[in-house]
């Protein structure tokens, strides 16, 4: 315990400077990391490294799934449902077909199941890497809501596609009919109880007399529930997370106070860093491992990297033909929602770029660990370190090459340039801030008119929101105004979410001035 306890205490110190460096030059910071752990790896002395899958599946994923659900735009979800839909599920199914197919035909002693069960392992692209390459540059908002739609889905398909093919593996055979059930109960049922205890958090949030500290110890606590649940019961433990984080997150403003929203942003932003940071270390220094385990096999190096360089390429070739796809569908079935590109060359590259963003990270870590390393009767696992290995080459590949690439592009190509004016949004800003103003002055006037008359510091109050619906102003006020003020902003608060069911207001901003909200609501509570 002293000798692993400062190595982790390390681990966090060193993903921290890792991240602070990768700012600096403007590098995603998962790819630093993973290439300091492969470094790291090499320093004699270390401890080794032996990474149980379940501490990632159970550990580490839900509370990212569940983060990541909460800051996703559910509006932008529903509108881009039909290209995320088919990501999540299509494209990744038509992966791992591809994968499988080529690794039947192209890779020594693999089968069809084993194909696919490679497939199923690195067929889901990592949101995180996505998310930190992509905040260099900018990318339309209704590309970044697809990449993040789809990151909160394409893990379960994958992991469902994942756990048929090792049933095959080890049975040898595969039940239409029985698969057919099981992958309906999985998603039906993962996402029902992820929904029906998310109901049951939010009523207990609100019957609970809960502090801020006591809400954020209970989300911490529910995502491992929703994933255990499911789990035992044979469910898709993603989904429920997914699907339950969206629901409490759809109605943060019901059962969290102000104090508890901000908490959370900054313990869950905390958290989610460090976790992040630490899982994708660990991938750089699981590698030697790996490779133990390859030279015991008896498979050369330089092939088993020449197999991962291969089913690499085939994993960007298939997301790419689907992308063109979503694209052409598109132009057929909804031109009205096409993206209208400044030039044929631009709008030709759009798919492109989206089929670039194809990193894998954390999920095909994991899944890849957890094939086991026999079967119950004692026979090994057919071609388990080669697994492991091709997957660790497809995270480092995707990661580096797209990675470093992928912002290098879209600066060089100007593809994204037009297609989300900032006078647009500087507008919408412009435009919500006023009719706040006026909802606050209007609102001073009518609902509190008798308290107004003959009240110094309530006329005053009216006064300076009066003005302030001119221009802007500072406000000192008295307990009377502070009352009124506190009711004032749960008014805002309810405009803002009024304002949000327009599909033309971008939710992000809307988020924005509602923390805002949270914010002014704490200051005038301690003045």
């Amino acid at each position: 315990m002293h000798t692993i306890l400062p190595f982790f205490l390390a681990m966090i110190a060193a993903v921290v400077i890792l991240e602070m460096w990768a700012t600096r030059l403007k590098i995603a910071y998962p790819i630093l990391l993973v290439v300091a752990g492969l470094l790291i790896s090499f320093i004699p002395g270390l401890p080794a490294v032996k990474v149980n899958p379940d501490l990632i599946f159970f550990i580490f994923l839900p509370p990212l799934l569940f983060e990541a659900s909460w800051t996703v735009s559910f509006k932008e979800m529903k509108k881009w449902w039909r290209i995320i839909s088919s990501f999540a599920f299509l494209v990744v199914f038509f992966t791992a077909l591809s994968v499988a197919v080529f690794a039947n035909y192209f890779l020594p002693g693999f089968s069809i199941a084993l194909g696919f069960l490679l497939g199923g392992i690195v067929s889901p692209p990592d949101a995180i890497s996505t998310a930190a390459i992509t905040k260099f540059v900018k990318i339309p908002k209704s590309t970044s809501s697809i990449l993040e739609g789809e990151s909160l889905l394409n893990d379960a398909s994958s992991l469902i596609i994942f756990r048929f093919a090792m049933v095959t593996v080890g049975t040898g055979q595969f039940i239409w009919l029985q698969a057919a059930g099981s992958f309906v109960w999985m998603v039906v049922g993962g996402a029902a109880i992820g929904i029906l205890l998310a109901i049951l958090f939010v009523k207990a949030h609100k019957w609970l007399p809960t502090t801020a500290t006591s809400d954020i110890a209970l989300t911490l606590i529910e995502p491992y529930l929703m994933y255990w649940l499911a789990e035992e019961l044979h469910c898709s433990g993603v989904l429920a997370v997914v699907c339950g984080g969206l629901v409490m997150s759809s109605r943060r403003l019901l059962f969290l106070n102000s104090a508890s929203r901000i908490s959370a942003y900054s313990v869950w932003g905390s958290l989610v860093f460090i976790l992040n940071g630490v899982v994708f270390l660990i991938i750089g220094l699981d590698l030697p491992e790996i490779v133990d385990g390859l030279r015991s096999a008896g498979t050369p190096l330089h092939t088993a990297i020449w197999y991962g360089v291969l089913v690499t390429g085939v994993l960007i070739l298939a997301r790419m033909i689907s992308a063109y796809s979503a694209m052409l569908a598109t132009i057929i079935f909804r031109p009205q929602v096409r993206p209208r590109a400044s030039s044929r060359l631009k709008a030709f590259l759009l798919p492109f770029m989206l089929g670039w963003t194809g990193m894998r990270g954390v999920v095909s870590l994991a899944a890849a660990l957890s094939i086991p390393v026999a079967f119950d009767d004692g026979t090994l696992f057919p071609q388990r370190n080669l697994i492991l290995f091709i997957t660790f080459v497809t995270i480092l590949l995707t990661l580096v090459v797209q990675g470093l690439t992928l912002p290098f592009l879209i600066r060089k190509t100007g593809v994204f340039e037009g297609l989300d004016s900032d006078d647009a949004e500087k507008e919408t800003r412009q435009k919500m801030k006023h009719g706040l103003k006026q909802h606050v002055y209007q609102f001073l006037k009518h609902k509190h008119e008798n308290e107004l008359n003959g009240h110094a510091g309530m006329e005053k109050l009216l006064h300076i929101w009066e003005e302030r619906a001119k221009a802007n102003s500072e406000n000192l006020m008295n307990e009377k105004t502070k009352a009124i003020f506190i009711e004032l902003l749960e008014s805002q608060r309810a405009y803002l979410t009024e304002l949000n069911k327009d599909p033309a207001i971008d939710e992000e901003i809307i988020r924005e001035q509602l923390y805002q909200i949270d914010l002014e609501e704490e200051r005038i509570k301690i003045i």
